[in-house]
């Protein structure tokens, strides 16, 4: 007696078919909540780096880093080193010391941004006790250059914020839309390639002056300008 092998049945397969439809919905949406934290992260820094480089500006009518009379007037445990106070956050300044650098401990001790940062007057690097990390683990800047927009161009310097490398072009992207006019290389947050590691590659970042969304480029920056 031959037996009829059993299939299954259109209302199982629309079931099944339901299931994965859930299941890949739910890998989307959770992919796109991770990403909008990500977005939200990244421009949450940059804002209040933003905010709290004028705050200090207005207390002491200096800038971060380049203040002459930080020692003087903000309690940095240790000390507070000085900068030279021409009105610039220089990366080297005359004296060979480095402001960008100095910056992070004047605005952590005057209570600006939340940390604790501390750095001498030799110091010539960013380190984990002397800088903040972007979501990325990759070290922040802020700085009076020219590194930012098309480097191809010539730019001016200008104090700017970096949200330092190895941020994905996708992210990079969503946060120039939501902050600027999605541009990279246009309006008050641009492309970088500062990076204390590798340096972006702005081929693979930036394609026909627009974010090149569809390389994946897992290694971009930006800058924002102040």
């Amino acid at each position: 007696m031959l037996r009829r092998s059993k299939g299954f049945t259109l209302i199982e397969i629309a079931i099944v078919l339901v299931i994965i439809g859930l299941l890949l919905g739910g890998v989307l949406k959770g992919q796109e909540l991770i990403t909008g934290a990500r977005v939200r992260n990244l421009i949450s820094q940059q804002e209040g780096i933003k905010a709290a480089f004028f705050g200090f500006q207005d207390r002491y009518r200096a800038l971060p880093g380049d203040y002459a009379a930080a020692d003087t007037n903000i309690n940095c445990a240790g000390g507070c080193p000085n900068g030279d106070g021409n009105g610039r956050i220089d990366n080297t300044n005359a004296g060979g010391a480095h402001e960008e650098i100095f910056a992070w401990t004047h605005l952590t001790a005057a209570g600006f941004l939340n940390g604790s940062y501390a750095a001498n007057s030799a110091v010539t690097t960013p380190g984990d006790d002397n800088t903040p990390k972007n979501p990325y683990s990759q070290y922040v800047q802020l700085v009076y250059d020219a590194v930012y927009g098309d480097p191809g161009a010539t730019s001016p310097s200008k104090h700017n914020v970096k949200t330092g490398s190895q941020v994905p072009v996708e992210i990079i992207a969503e946060v120039d839309r939501k902050i600027d006019d999605g541009k990279p290389y246009s309006g008050s947050f641009l492309f970088s390639n500062y990076s204390e590691s590798t340096a972006p590659d702005e081929t693979l970042c930036v394609q026909t002056a627009n974010w090149f969304i569809a390389q994946s480029e897992t290694n971009c920056g930006g800058a924002s300008l102040l």
